[in-house]
């Protein structure tokens, strides 16, 4: 997988930093907790469901994510190991634009995105509603490879990766904090790349 380099036309310093902490990395090595899952869109939805507005719980199936509209985001994609892979040019949904469809309740003030195999994590809606947060369904241009969270998976760039659960299958509003599953293994609630939240004993 190719990714650009660094041009100071694109209005980017030349190297451009990274978040304390991190390297760049050559290589872009998939981690993920459990085997590679396989999925049949047929049978695929997503469902959104907790403290919506009006308590009413949707799935929706990818027909029905269809006709939301695309975008893409040039990121660069931190993993908590502290490898940094840069320019990943992720395509998909935004995430406000599945808000819209189901949207939280005023008083949520949290989500926890789920994956495949009970893998979940806890971010804040803030955090979702970002204008760079997508439900990603593309890498690079082409559908995201199993490897990489086929057929959908959510990217949130300023937040470290595990933060965003590939296959993702579930979101769950929430009034309280739950912590998920690397949180409740010693992993910081928030997970903000820039201030190098990595462990719960930094909150």
């Amino acid at each position: 997988m190719a990714h650009r380099e660094e041009d100071p036309a694109d209005g980017y310093a030349e190297p451009r930093p990274l978040p304390p902490g991190q390297r760049r990395a050559a290589t872009w090595r998939p981690n993920h907790y459990g085997r590679v899952p396989r999925i049949d869109l047929a049978t695929w939805s997503l469902t959104v469901s907790g403290a919506t507005a009006g308590h009413v719980d949707r799935t929706l199936s990818w027909a029905d994510l269809e006709p939301l509209p695309r975008i893409e985001v040039v990121a660069d994609h931190h993993c908590v190991s502290r490898s940094t892979v840069q320019d990943v040019r992720w395509g998909g949904i935004p995430c406000g634009a599945v808000l819209d469809l189901v949207e939280p309740a005023d008083e949520a003030r949290y989500a926890i995105p789920y994956g495949s195999y009970g893998y979940s994590s806890i971010i804040t809606i803030d955090d979702l509603l970002s204008p760079r947060s997508i439900f990603a369904t593309h890498l690079d241009g082409e559908p995201l490879p199993p490897e990489h969270g086929w057929p959908m998976r959510l990217v949130v760039p300023h937040l470290y990766g595990w933060k965003g659960p590939k296959w993702l299958i579930a979101l769950e509003f929430c009034v309280e904090p739950r912590r998920g599953f690397w949180e409740q293994r010693g992993y910081h609630f928030t997970g903000d790349v820039w201030r190098e939240e990595r462990y719960a004993h930094q909150e």
